[in-house]
């Protein structure tokens, strides 16, 4: 018997939800102008990853997380490094100057 070009029987695949869930619109705009400034420094920098825009990025996530648009995490489980303090950014104690430490 002839399908008619139809493919046939399809294989059944279930979809996978995405990695971290999903997370609320900001309908009220409560982080919008955070999100815009991002979204201009991005298109001003030609879409290169340059610090002043990862800053804004950071700031736009504390944002969300701080109106409950999206579960508090870490930093650094987002991608981003943590800060260093003045005190850990000149301390080489252990080591010759230029030596890698791990």
């Amino acid at each position: 018997m002839s399908t008619f070009g139809s493919p046939g029987a399809l294989p059944n695949t279930k979809p996978t939800p995405p990695q971290r869930g999903s997370f609320p619109l900001d309908h009220d705009g409560e982080c919008k102008d955070v999100m815009m400034s991002y979204l201009s420094c991005i298109k001003k920098v030609k879409g290169v990853n340059q610090d002043e825009c990862r800053q804004l990025a950071k700031s736009y996530l504390g944002c969300r997380m701080d109106h409950n648009l999206m579960a508090k995490d870490d930093f650094k489980n987002l991608g981003f490094k943590e800060d260093k303090t003045p005190s850990q950014a000149g301390a080489n104690t252990n080591g010759v100057k230029g030596e890698l430490q791990w």
